[in-house]
């Protein structure tokens, strides 16, 4: 894998932008439901799964544009840890119901007894499709890829399959 979802997720946010924020300034503030979003699921590594993952995601009220600015924080099994902020692009499909959610997010990755990334700051970027209910929870897969975007010429990259769950708060 390689940095195809942070392009998916210029491309789709920019173009959102310019459709449907940019009569009121393209990246003017407007709000959202905060979200915490707790999602876990297979780390994979070289394409042999090496253990599990626990992920928690806190979504910001505020958004600029189409842009969510977005804290997360994730730990395996094999006690790697990776912390980060960025930002996450949300579309809607199939009356509202149906989602799909692209996220890029910087951020410092400790190696535990997994595999060495080649550097601390890791890059996160990833999609997620799902479904939300009426009262906005949604239920989700979501994909990731880490890596450090060639900082370092060891640059082997991590990804995740993971099952989310993310509750609106009011």
């Amino acid at each position: 894998m390689d940095g195809t979802f942070a392009v998916l997720f210029l491309l789709a946010g920019l173009a959102d932008m310019k459709m449907d924020y940019c009569d009121n300034g393209c990246l003017a503030q407007n709000q959202l439901p905060a979200r915490i979003a707790v999602s876990g699921g297979d780390v994979q590594f070289q394409d042999d799964s090496i253990g599990e993952e626990l992920y928690v995601r806190y979504d910001m009220k505020t958004a600029y544009g189409p842009f969510q600015p977005a804290f997360g924080a994730s730990v395996t099994d094999g006690g790697d840890a990776w912390v980060g902020f960025g930002a996450v692009w949300t579309g809607h499909f199939a009356q509202q119901r149906g989602y799909v959610q692209l996220h890029l997010m910087p951020g410092l990755y400790a190696q535990g007894s997994g595999p060495d990334l080649g550097y601390p700051v890791e890059f996160r970027s990833g999609a997620e499709i799902g479904y939300e209910t009426r009262n906005g929870l949604r239920i989700g897969v979501s994909y990731d890829h880490r890596s450090n975007a060639d900082i370092k010429a060891v640059n082997p990259g991590l990804e995740t399959v993971q099952l989310r769950v993310s509750i609106p708060l009011r």
